[in-house]
């Protein structure tokens, strides 16, 4: 007998990259963590937090923090929903808006927590595939005709941007939800946060977990007209947000410099590492993330993954068409991303050949 519904006992739940046990001796590159340390704020804030504080329940709206970001994102505070990171409120959006008869839609590949939440919810999905060149496929999502629509921008794995305007049109196609997923845009050139204002159907999704360097705090937000955040925030946990994640979170905000700073360092690694990989054969898209979505000259991602595992080097390889021959590589350090590329040598990877004769 099940004590499950059909459709959970089916799905296949989302996967998190390989976390090694604390202290481990590895160059981490697979999970899209920022490698520098956040702001000297948040340590601060953390020393001068209130245990007794704890006893009691947190503000349900996070209100500290929902100001904070509203300042820092120049809109009021009433059209930001503070989540337990932003994969918080993707459920949330899900839970409102997905059921059998409204389905959700997205690009492929893309983030694959959109596809288990359409899932658990029975709603869809609808996969359109991206090209080669993964441009927004606004005509297919568009005709989709889905209830929620996630664009993630800057893509994962990808780590290309969709354009404005191209949001833009496709926002104005919809008719349902346009959910631009933006967990990586502090590394970007653009922001679609400006349609929320022009759009009563967009909702852009924010988190702290990579520009400010707090992907163990999980805190993340939702930023939309008013009147759409109050059905969502009828689905959320009631305390969704605790008493110091708030805290520490809002610290981190309150300090951009460290921020602009840590993303400054990172952009330049960026810029570094494909270069490297590029001089040694391999394809690498234009990232507008804090990863690179790349193809090794000889196509063979699997082994290299599995090889440089071995010596301690995490990169993230997804299986799947047109998955299986890409590697999705971590900006880290200077020092990590030299590490690496001394690995791979001028060409053919060192770190194989070393595998092979082991």
């Amino acid at each position: 007998m099940s004590y499950v519904r059909h459709n959970i006992e089916r799905m296949t739940p989302y996967v998190p990259g390989a976390q090694p046990p604390p202290g481990a001796s590895v160059v981490k590159l697979n999970t899209n963590e920022n490698p520098y340390p956040p702001s000297p704020r948040v340590a601060e804030a953390l020393a001068g937090f209130e245990p007794a504080a704890l006893r009691a329940y947190p503000d349900p709206t996070a209100g500290r923090l929902r100001n904070v970001a509203a300042e820092v994102l120049g809109v009021k505070p009433d059209w930001i929903l503070p989540a337990n990171g932003s994969d918080d409120a993707i459920m949330m959006i899900a839970r409102a808006a997905g059921a059998p008869d409204r389905e959700i839609a997205y690009a492929t590949p893309t983030f694959t927590f959109y596809d288990t939440q359409a899932r658990i919810e029975a709603a869809g999905p609808v996969e359109v595939p991206y090209g080669e060149d993964y441009a927004l496929p606004v005509e297919a999502l568009a005709a989709a005709g889905a209830a929620v629509t996630f664009v993630a921008s800057p893509n994962s794995p990808s780590g290309t941007l969709a354009p404005t305007d191209q949001l833009a049109e496709l926002a104005e196609r919809s008719s349902g939800l346009l959910i631009v997923d933006e967990a990586y845009v502090d590394f970007a050139d653009e922001t679609a946060l400006p349609l929320i204002e022009r759009f009563e159907n967009v909702v852009v999704l924010r988190t702290l977990s990579k520009g400010y360097s707090l992907a163990g705090l999980r805190v993340g937000f939702a930023v939309a007209r008013p009147a759409l955040l109050e059905q969502l925030a009828k689905t959320k946990q009631i305390y969704n947000v605790g008493a110091l994640p708030a805290a520490l979170a809002a610290a981190a905000m309150s300090d951009q410099a460290w921020k602009d700073a840590n993303v400054a360092k990172v952009r330049a690694g960026r810029a570094e590492l494909t270069n490297g990989l590029r001089q040694r054969g391999w394809r690498v898209w234009d990232s507008q993330a804090n990863f690179l979505w790349t193809r090794p000259p000889e196509g063979n991602a699997a082994a290299l993954h599995e090889a440089l595992s071995a010596r301690g080097i995490l990169v993230r390889h997804f299986r799947g068409a047109g998955l299986d021959d890409k590697l999705r590589i971590t900006v880290g350090t200077d020092e990590q991303n030299a590490v690496l590329l001394a690995a791979l040598g001028d060409g053919r990877s060192k770190v194989e050949d070393r595998r092979a004769k082991s």
